[in-house]
């Protein structure tokens, strides 16, 4: 039992986003929404658009802003690649961070990265080989087959929102199959599995861990890991169920004790220095799984959902005043810049403030 704990506790960190992003997934594909105005919802392959300022009414996580409007999208690259399209963005920022089902980002899509010019942008699966239509561009391919898209679109508040969704209009989604084909509507498929409960099951995520590495394999470099893992039945289609008593129970502990050590690091920082009382992300941010950098998810699956690369947007955060006490709502406080040192940077900037619920 104490050996499936502590190689457990290893493997659901290393794990986590097959546990984390799956729930995502279902609750946006295919559990009806509260408010829809707010919370993603959407068939594959279809986008939803957030049409308007968000509000702190938003309770599904991440750390949303108002410099931008979201869309948002889980593609399905297994059957044929998707093409993303959209329109001529001018001066406006916009960017797609496109990111797989182990929470990396492996291709962008955006003012910074492929400019403002009209375009379109293949989409594809680990394992597609074949011909694209004049005009589309290919990405870097998926490592796996589901793949979650975050656009953002610059908005300069409420005035500027009826422009933002005309550009948000000319996102568009296209299978290939469908390409050229005027009129064709993308079927509507909502075909996502639903997560095992870890209020009815204490192996519940490994279960909802092991069906998702399925389809959505970790990355070759980690083979060694998976074979360790396989010792606790923990990897591509094992079952726990399989193994005995005593493994059981240390996989329990160690999915509790685990989700419990990755929000502990998510709160301090993961424990590295701050600059003036603010954490700093790593730069291996967004990238964290292929760098082998396996406590940062602490912050970019669970602290973001998906997290922007560094080189695209930079995230502090604190939790505390200058001297080491928590924030709190009944306080006023006071953030200052040196003259002249405001943030140098090319699009905007801002502070937002979040409750612990969000």
């Amino acid at each position: 039992e104490d050996y499936a704990y502590s190689l457990g506790v290893q493997a659901y960190i290393f794990s986590f986003p097959w546990a984390f992003l799956p729930k995502i997934q279902y609750q946006w594909v295919v559990v009806p929404p509260k408010n829809p105005a707010l919370t993603p919802n959407m068939p594959l392959n279809q986008w939803w658009h957030a049409r308007n300022i968000i509000t702190s009414d938003y309770r599904d996580g991440g750390a949303p802003n108002n410099d931008t409007l979201y869309s948002a999208t889980w593609l399905d690259v297994g059957k044929e690649p998707i093409i993303l399209g959209h329109g001529d963005m001018g001066d406006r920022y916009f960017t797609f961070e496109i990111a797989s089902m182990n929470s990396d980002n492996f291709a962008y899509v955006g003012a910074s990265t492929t400019g403002a010019k009209a375009g379109h942008f293949a989409i594809t699966g680990r394992d597609w080989k074949g011909t694209l239509p004049e005009g589309v561009t290919q990405l870097p391919p998926s490592p796996t087959d589901s793949v979650l898209i975050l656009g953002r679109t610059a908005v300069k508040g409420a005035d500027d929102v009826p422009a933002v969704n005309k550009a948000q209009d000319t996102y568009k989604l296209t299978p290939l199959s469908l390409w050229g084909k005027e009129g064709a509507v993308v079927p509507e498929n909502r075909d996502v599995p639903k997560p095992f409960d870890p209020k009815a099951d204490p192996l519940a995520d490994w279960k909802t861990i092991n069906r998702a590495m399925v389809k959505n394999p970790p990355l070759e470099q980690h083979a060694v890991l998976l074979d360790m893992f396989k010792q606790i039945g923990v990897g591509p289609g094992l079952d726990v169920e399989a193994m005995d008593d005593a493994t059981k129970r240390g996989l329990a502990r160690a999915a509790k004790d685990g989700m419990q050590m990755l929000q502990s690091m998510l709160a301090t920082g993961l424990g590295k220095p701050k600059v003036n009382g603010w954490s700093v992300p790593p730069a291996t941010m967004g990238r964290a799984m292929i760098n082998n950098d396996f406590i940062t998810l602490a912050i970019q699956c669970l602290g973001g959902i998906i997290s922007n690369d560094p080189s695209e947007a930079i995230y502090f955060n604190t939790h505390a005043d200058a001297d080491g006490n928590t924030l709190n709502g009944a306080n006023k406080y006071t953030l200052r810049f040196a003259p002249n040192q405001l943030p140098d940077v090319k699009y905007f900037w801002s502070l937002t403030m979040y409750d612990l619920t969000n």
